[in-house]
């Protein structure tokens, strides 16, 4: 059974697109440009895919704000795009009558894993999409000649927020076995990968 990931969670260096319905978008200065679609991907080949293009919308600033017309900043930093989508919706009732009000991702920069040893392209990459440890190795371009099939994945402890409710998750390490999941053996041990995690292959 495929894992339902909860909602979104803004963070930072994420890129939002906020409109009012009959305005348009509220990012100031038309927000973000795109730039070409070949650098959002990021170039695998140099190891991970820290470096890529911004689509166009609103980015995240390293102090957690956006800044959107009319209104000026907004922390957004730990809300979930609904969350925010409500606030605004306040916000921009001060300006407009009972305004219908949009807010999407539109990339995800804040969500990244790290895959270390024995792969061809090792490095940090963005989790733009669901992924588990097969698929992050092969995007890390497979194994090396000298690797073995054993694969640690480090998750450090982390703080997770759900609505009101936050809750504490503490440092797990998990190990797969490559050739055993070749064998059709222990496939629930083949886990999506979670932001932050480091995904060690020997």
């Amino acid at each position: 059974m495929q894992q339902v990931d909860d909602e979104y969670i803004i963070g930072y260096r994420d890129i939002v697109h906020v409109s009012v319905y009959g305005e348009g978008s509220m990012a100031v200065s038309g927000g973000i440009q795109a730039e070409a679609a070949a650098n959002v991907t990021g170039n695998a080949a140099s190891g991970g895919d820290f470096l890529r293009g911004r689509g166009s919308g609103i980015e995240v600033r390293i102090d957690g704000r956006i800044s959107v017309r009319h209104i000026g900043d907004v922390s957004v930093v730990g809300m979930t795009l609904t969350q925010l989508a409500d606030y605004l919706k306040q916000l921009y009732s001060t300006i407009y009558d009972n305004p219908s009000l949009t807010v999407t991702l539109v990339q995800s920069n804040s969500r990244q894993y790290t895959v270390m040893g024995q792969v061809l392209n090792p490095g940090l990459y963005h989790l733009d999409f669901s992924l588990n440890i097969v698929r992050a190795v092969a995007r890390a371009g497979g194994f090396t000649e000298w690797a073995n099939s054993d694969i640690t994945v480090i998750r450090q402890k982390s703080t997770e927020s759900t609505g009101k409710k936050t809750k504490d998750i503490k440092g797990e390490t998990f190990k797969f076995d490559y050739d055993d999941f070749l064998d059709g053996q222990d496939l629930q041990k083949n886990i999506i990968i979670k932001s932050g995690d480091v995904i060690v292959v020997h």
